[in-house]
């Protein structure tokens, strides 16, 4: 072992060492005692984390075939970005209950998310982690791509082949903190070094423990994971978890603003928008802390995109509300976009509503089974003619009607059932239309949306209208259990009518014969009849564009 650069590290050469090999560091502490740690900066670790041990792997032989994608994507801030969050080791397994590899899993993925309309798949963090339960959110790996599932080439195996299909791979990271178990970062040196000295700060509500930014090391460690995976395994942009614990003293205003995380998150995100233009930032933020996603040289915080739970959450509650009680909440509906433009919003239904007692998504409208999946087809409508870019949790699109569990695959058996089934073809149909019309992608310009109507409390239905020149597309939800009978929107003078998509219909297990929705258009209105918990989504044009 020989002192490199400064004098402060050491350098030692193993001229033996293969791929495959394992090795650890022992520590000893001031006081003579000592510990074993994996490597901090290593690219694998053995999958019985109990022993301790990184394995040697390589990240430099791969040879990716993505170059035409890789030159090619964008931030999608004008375009569509649709995600499709995933947690690998239980979206498929194999029949023995075993976790798929990231090969394994690749090809089924990418022609799933092809499929049924998705153009981003969003993986939840496969950095090493010991604990399942954790869902990989308590790492001990930064550096390490989680060994359950494969070696790190077949990570970027994964990532190219989504890729050369056309589909992009966000990657879940956590900048927050780290598991506490001792043979990772914890007291690496004997004393508190990856982690907050305070005893006040140290841990967090998750019992794991914060990073400590004051120290320079420590935020090149973290700026340098996060780059790592943009760089070596070509991720497409990354999702930053608990945001808030970094905006705020773990996350509890009352403590105030984090000065020196906020200072080091906007340090990181110039840092890799210079090294990465193309990639997406996108925060995981519950609080209303503003210019989250303005530029660093305008006051912000340098992300993309940031997660809205405030839409989220009031129209969960709405759709958990009684519909005779729902006009009294009918501002939940409306609210969002009182905000919407302060900040450039994702609209998300993830991992963390369909767990821990919350119910799935269905389970989540009013009612008995039967009203479940109209409202549910009802609510993804709603979220699709929302401005904002969306993001839905693996086994959403099939109405899941089980929590989700880390330790089994979604039950695909539902769709040997025509209510899911056909909640997965009415899922289909919708994607098709947010990928294909323009008018659903321009999220951030003002002139893009208009409610049409936004003040029928009284009826609970509402009228959205997303403008394009190559067609507007009108949305008319109504959210009550009655049907709204000859309602009218004005289209303007000179338009027409074509209906896209009818949630009720009998393809999706509606009430209304296929073909037989009934709308009529004419002298700049469009009558409707919209049944009880259904939208009717249209693309409205100008008769001089036809």
């Amino acid at each position: 072992m020989k002192p490199v650069n400064d004098g402060k590290f050491y350098e030692i050469s193993v001229p033996t060492a293969r791929e495959g090999m394992k090795y650890r560091y022992r520590i000893y502490s001031k006081n003579g005692g000592f510990t074993d740690h994996c490597d901090p900066y290593g690219f694998g670790t053995e999958s019985d984390a109990s022993k301790v041990c990184s394995v040697i792997r390589s990240t430099d032989n791969f040879a990716f075939t993505d170059e035409n994608w890789m030159n090619s994507r964008t931030d999608c801030l004008d375009k569509p970005l649709n995600i499709y969050e995933v947690h690998l080791g239980s979206w498929k397994r194999k029949e023995d209950n075993s976790c798929c590899s990231y090969a394994e899993i690749a090809p089924m993925l990418a022609d799933y998310a092809i499929e049924y309309g998705y153009n981003y798949i969003e993986i939840m963090p496969v950095m090493e982690h010991p604990c399942d339960e954790s869902w990989g959110y308590q790492i001990t790996g930064f550096f390490s791509p989680t060994s359950r599932y494969g070696t790190p080439q077949q990570l970027m195996e994964l990532v190219d082949l989504c890729h050369r299909k056309g589909i992009g791979v966000i990657a879940d990271f956590v900048p927050v903190h780290f598991a506490s178990d001792s043979y990772a970062l914890a007291e690496y040196d004997g004393s508190p070094l990856y982690e907050h000295p305070s005893d006040t700060m140290k841990f967090n509500q998750w019992g794991s423990l914060n990073f400590n930014y004051l120290r320079g090391e420590v935020r090149s460690f973290v700026q340098s994971a996060a780059d790592y995976l943009l760089s070596v395994y070509h991720f497409d942009g990354i999702r930053f978890d608990a945001v808030s614990n970094m905006i705020y003293h773990n996350g509890d205003e009352r403590l105030g603003e984090n000065k020196v995380s906020l200072e080091f998150l906007r340090s990181m995100n110039v840092g890799l928008k210079q090294r990465h233009p193309s990639a997406m930032l996108c925060a995981e933020d519950s609080t209303a802390y503003p210019k989250v996603t303005a530029p660093v040289s305008e006051g912000g915080l340098g992300f993309d995109y940031k997660w809205d739970m405030g839409w989220m959450h009031d129209t969960l509650e709405f759709l958990g509300t009684s519909p005779m009680l729902r006009f009294r909440d009918y501002n939940r509906l409306t609210f969002s976009m009182l905000y919407f433009y302060n900040e450039h919003f994702m609209l998300p239904l993830s991992h963390d509503e369909v767990v821990h007692g919350k119910g799935t998504v269905p389970q989540k409208m009013n009612g008995q089974y039967d009203d479940m999946c109209p409202q549910a087809r009802l609510l993804y409508m709603y979220m699709i003619v929302h401005p904002g870019k969306k993001l839905s949790f693996m086994g959403n699109e099939f109405a899941q009607l089980r929590e989700w569990d880390e330790k089994r695959q979604q039950d695909w058996e539902l769709l040997d059932y025509p209510v899911h089934d056909s909640f997965r073809e009415y899922i289909k149909a919708l994607n098709t239309i947010y990928l294909t019309h323009t008018a659903l992608h321009h999220d951030y310009d003002h002139s893009n949306f208009i409610w049409e109507d936004c003040d029928n409390a009284e009826n609970c239905v509402c009228a959205i209208r997303r403008k394009s020149p190559e067609g507007d597309i009108l949305a008319v939800l109504n959210f009550s259990d009655w049907c709204i009978t000859d309602y009218v929107v004005n289209i303007g003078r000179d338009h027409s009518a074509a209906l896209l998509l009818d949630s009720d219909n009998v393809l999706y297990n509606g009430q209304t014969p296929d073909r037989k929705t009934y709308f009529s258009s004419s002298n700049e209105y469009l009558t409707v009849d919209v049944p009880p918990y259904s939208g009717l989504m249209f693309l409205i044009i100008h008769q001089n564009d036809k």
